[in-house]
């Protein structure tokens, strides 16, 4: 992993300028989780949310791509009390013709994501980084600041996903799977042919008897077409879709939600797009404990920017 070359000559040159120095990878699991609440959406589809069956699984459309991205982090060493975090980030495109994935574009970045004063205190010897300042008006804690820098670093990693989908964009216009909400970005959330899939479920879009009929959707069934009250300046469709049976384990198991462009917010789009998503479920033994949840072309992005950063 590039971020990790010369860590410990670094580690050393830092505690000449009189940091202390550390070795403690992050974890960033909560980075993205957003505050779990209700948030009433609007249904487009019929008068009342309903559990549709969207029938046999049809293999996706070619050409078709997947957009994700990867970051991994190390505390390197505390300026005082604030820490000073080294990080890679990265992100590609994968894009399947003739059923064989291939990278078309991928880009990554080192960063280092420390408070000024803590960065200063680095002088250069973390030159070859991209600094990222952490501003803050409070006293510097630990906790807190670590959990600033991952914020900041999950930022850096969406601003570099973005831009890696722009620029596929760019220069193709297959259908393009992103790893989330396609409220990412505006552009996403007019582009007719870019699906987002999102694993995240800590905003639900109904309450009563209707979140229930939400979250016990059968396996190959989706819920009725609704407009996220979340998506007022990049205003998408979206439907939940379960890729595998719950009962016996979790009411989130194989939950997935879909968003689209308004454009393909009709029944047929959204039946055509979800058998095409249940084609790309990741098999039952796939080793990553969301396996449930992903799909085959984006696990592939993932399995990809990790071996290359491993």
């Amino acid at each position: 992993m590039e971020v990790l070359v010369n860590l410990n000559s670094i580690r050393s040159a830092l505690a000449g300028r009189g940091l202390t120095v550390a070795s403690m990878i992050p974890d960033a699991g909560g980075s993205r989780m957003e505050k779990a609440s209700i948030q009433l959406a609007r249904l487009v589809e019929g008068i009342s949310l309903q559990s549709i069956p969207v029938g046999p699984v049809q293999a996706p459309p070619e050409p078709i791509a997947f957009l994700d991205g990867v970051q991994r982090s190390e505390v390197i060493a505390y300026a005082g009390a604030s820490p000073i975090v080294v990080a890679e980030i990265a992100a590609a495109v994968r894009e399947r013709r003739d059923r064989r994935l291939h990278t078309v574009l991928e880009d990554r970045r080192r960063v280092v994501l420390a408070r000024p004063g803590a960065l200063d205190a680095a002088g250069e010897t973390l030159a070859d980084f991209h600094r990222v300042p952490l501003e803050s008006e409070e006293a510097p804690h630990p906790i807190r600041d670590l959990v600033h820098a991952i914020q900041a670093l999950d930022r850096a990693r969406g601003a570099l996903v973005l831009d890696v989908g722009y620029r596929y964009r760019s220069r193709s216009d297959a259908w393009l799977v992103v790893d989330g909400a396609l409220s990412e970005s505006p552009c996403w959330a007019g582009d007719p042919r870019v699906v987002g899939v999102s694993k995240s479920h800590s905003i639900l879009p109904f309450d009563g008897q209707d979140l229930e009929r939400y979250l016990r959707l059968p396996a190959g069934y989706r819920s009725s077409i609704y407009e996220p009250h979340t998506r007022a300046l990049a205003p998408v469709r979206a439907w939940a879709l379960r890729l595998w049976p719950w009962e016996g384990k979790d009411l989130l198991h194989g939950l997935v939600r879909i968003e689209v462009a308004p454009a393909h917010g009709s029944t047929q789009s959204a039946d055509a797009i979800s058998r095409w998503i249940l084609a790309e479920r990741t098999p039952v033994s796939a080793p990553d404990r969301r396996w449930d949840r992903l799909l085959y072309g984006i696990h592939s992005v993932e399995q990809y920017l990790r071996s290359r950063t491993a």
